[in-house]
């Protein structure tokens, strides 16, 4: 017979076993029930508790000896009305339960969200980039423009600049390693610093991206979807802007 049905009420694979081989063998002791099963006395005396519990077994004694007993299977609906009357139950406080978990939650403020991006998926981050400027009202948005990733950055999405310049959203770039080109709605100032790893950062409304070349020379990227990461980021951004000429 297929268990399955019993572990949803709750029964282990033990006491789904020793309460089907009861309900074969009929009133038994614990001795013959264990040798049945193969189960030490410990097991089935635990299990035969267990079931006693829920309804679904009683015992007698006769000559000094405790005979164990299967109540009729019909027993079984009463232990799934009981699970289903705890079920409701739990639901009803559950709805309490919730909306007082969600007051805590909200005072939590807005937690950090980390999306990664593989390769051939950087389109994703830009196409974002423009829609988070659109929805928000902010056309424009901030760059560390790294010489070594900016050859990369658009490939697969070559229309890129001239959807910005159409949607008229304004790009603040600080060059990283020179270089680079004006290409409409967009203002450039150059820092010349060492660096060990290049990363392109981009920072729009809501959102800070970070996009680098894994070990087998691939763009991947990571998002930061937080306000609060972005108004810092945005913040550092323009106070490092007004000391570049």
């Amino acid at each position: 017979m297929d268990i399955s049905i019993f572990k949803k009420l709750g029964f282990s694979d033990k006491t789904a076993r020793i309460y089907l081989t009861l309900i074969t063998l009929g009133p038994t002791s614990v001795r013959n029930l264990a040798k049945k099963t193969e189960f030490n006395r410990g097991t089935v005396y635990d299990g035969l508790k267990w079931l006693k519990d829920m309804g679904v077994v009683n015992y007698y004694e006769k000559e000094s000896k405790q005979f164990f007993v299967a109540e009729d299977p019909d027993k079984l609906y009463d232990l799934v009305n009981r699970q289903t009357e705890q079920l409701q139950e739990v639901s009803k406080r559950m709805k309490d339960t919730v909306l007082e978990l969600k007051s805590v939650y909200d005072k939590g403020g807005e937690r950090p969200l980390a999306r990664y991006y593989e390769k051939g998926e950087i389109r994703k981050i830009l196409e974002q980039v423009l829609s988070r400027c659109e929805e928000s009202g902010e056309l424009v948005y901030r760059v560390y423009s790294d010489a070594d990733i900016r050859d990369y950055l658009y490939d697969g999405f070559e229309s890129f600049s001239d959807a910005r310049i159409a949607k008229g959203i304004k790009v603040k770039a600080i060059a990283i390693g020179g270089g680079g080109e004006l290409r409409g709605l967009d203002e450039r100032k150059w820092l010349n610093i060492k660096k060990d790893s290049p990363t392109y950062i981009i920072i729009y409304p809501g959102s800070t991206a970070y996009i680098s070349l894994n070990s087998q020379g691939d763009l991947v990227g990571v998002v930061i979807e937080n306000d609060g990461v972005y108004q810092t980021q945005k913040g550092i951004f323009d106070a490092l802007w007004e000391t570049l000429k």
